[in-house]
């Protein structure tokens, strides 16, 4: 009983900053990690109302939480972002990088403005968000999670510059686990088949045709392992595939 109580107390006294907060899969990891204990950062570029909600039901936890708008794909405004979660928090254990886009576009259709949203927005904000983030989390031995997805690995060419930014998130989190260890440490998590509320009802009928599990994934599928990452002091580098199987 005391372990278990200890477990669902780790996070207290934390702070997580989670990328692309307001919707979707980010607010599920910061709403989770609140309920653990930890204090949120709901960082949103520009989803002002859905983030504001976001803060009411995670302080409605009995956390501290503040929305922080910030274009990723501005190197000024991320050095913003982590400025301002120090002056309100004064510490950062817990960066979730989740914020994310998923553009088609295959080797004919591939345009440079969809080259380099995916690349901006998929891998280079993730880099200047640990570079911002280093000094705040060698502070409080802290941990990076980097959302990949299956795409990274397996390769679509449907999603030519997604698939290209996600397998350098991969690497990227490799990197930096050598880079910033032994103080931070730094693993990705490679989502697939996971439907969200709200999803077309087609999109789980091809996921689950696609998984040796028969069925798609869930949002706490991912929050648990978010946890899981976090709470596992020897382990960094490493990429977890949830997807059901699909990518075998």
């Amino acid at each position: 009983m005391e372990n278990g109580t200890k477990a669902r107390e780790s996070l207290q006294g934390r702070v997580a900053l989670v990328t692309g907060a307001a919707k979707r899969l980010g607010r599920a990891v910061a709403v989770r990690l609140a309920e653990e204990g930890a204090d949120v950062v709901v960082h949103h570029r520009s989803s002002g109302a859905e983030a504001a909600s976001a803060v009411v039901e995670i302080q409605k936890l009995g956390r501290r939480a503040v929305a922080i708008a910030a274009d990723l794909g501005n190197v000024a405004e991320i050095k913003r972002l982590f400025d301002e979660t120090a002056k309100y928090f004064g510490r950062l254990d817990i960066l979730v990088n989740s914020a994310a886009n998923f553009l088609p576009a295959s080797i004919v259709s591939t345009t440079e403005q969809v080259w380099d949203s995916s690349l901006n927005t998929n891998l280079k904000a993730p880099f200047f968000c640990a570079q911002a983030a280093g000094p705040l989390l060698r502070r409080t031995r802290g941990t990076i999670i980097n959302f990949a997805d299956v795409g990274g690995i397996l390769g679509w060419p449907g999603y030519v510059p997604h698939c290209v930014s996600k397998a350098g998130v991969i690497m990227l989190t490799r990197v930096l686990a050598k880079e910033l260890a032994p103080e931070v440490r730094v693993n990705a998590i490679a989502p697939g088949t996971i439907t969200m509320p709200g999803d077309p009802p087609e999109w789980e009928e091809d996921y689950i045709k696609r998984a040796p599990l028969k069925r798609s994934g869930r949002p706490s599928d991912i929050t648990d392992t978010v946890l899981f990452l976090v709470r596992s002091e020897f382990i960094t580098g490493q990429v977890l595939i949830v997807d059901g199987g699909r990518s075998l």
